[in-house]
């Protein structure tokens, strides 16, 4: 049976969404402004819809760091895969640089997203406001 996703949003799409765990309608970051970087990193004290505090202790996010570091790791293998497949001679140094570049264009992106994956394993899922 399949169910409404106005009642019961996937859990996939809110954890790639950046949502509230909770109710999984609220945005867990606000909006990034390309002009102050700093923005891409500021997360929202707590849910716009349902109110769930969105740091529920001091060092709550100590966590999401090792989940940065898998997604980190997968990022460097997946370019140096991808580097390997496409040039066939290369510096380690090359190698180097592109997963560095990499990283740091990505690092918003991993920064939320591991946010998100933390928070959402913690806090469980209650489907009404």
């Amino acid at each position: 049976m399949r169910t409404n996703p106005t009642i019961n949003p996937s859990l996939w799409k809110s954890l790639f969404g950046m949502r509230c765990p909770k109710c999984r309608k609220g945005r867990l970051f606000q909006s990034m402004n390309w002009g102050r970087p700093a923005s891409f990193f500021e997360m929202k004290k707590t849910c716009e819809n349902c109110h769930q505090a969105f740091e529920p202790e001091p060092g709550f996010y100590f966590g999401a760091m090792f989940i940065s570091y898998a997604l980190n790791t997968a990022l460097f293998i997946a370019v140096w895969v991808a580097y390997s497949a496409l040039v066939d001679e290369f510096s380690i140094l090359e190698l180097l640089l592109w997963i560095g570049i990499s990283a740091i264009l990505l690092l918003p992106v991993f920064f939320r997203l591991s946010r998100s994956i933390w928070i959402t394993i913690f806090v469980p899922f209650q489907g009404k406001d």
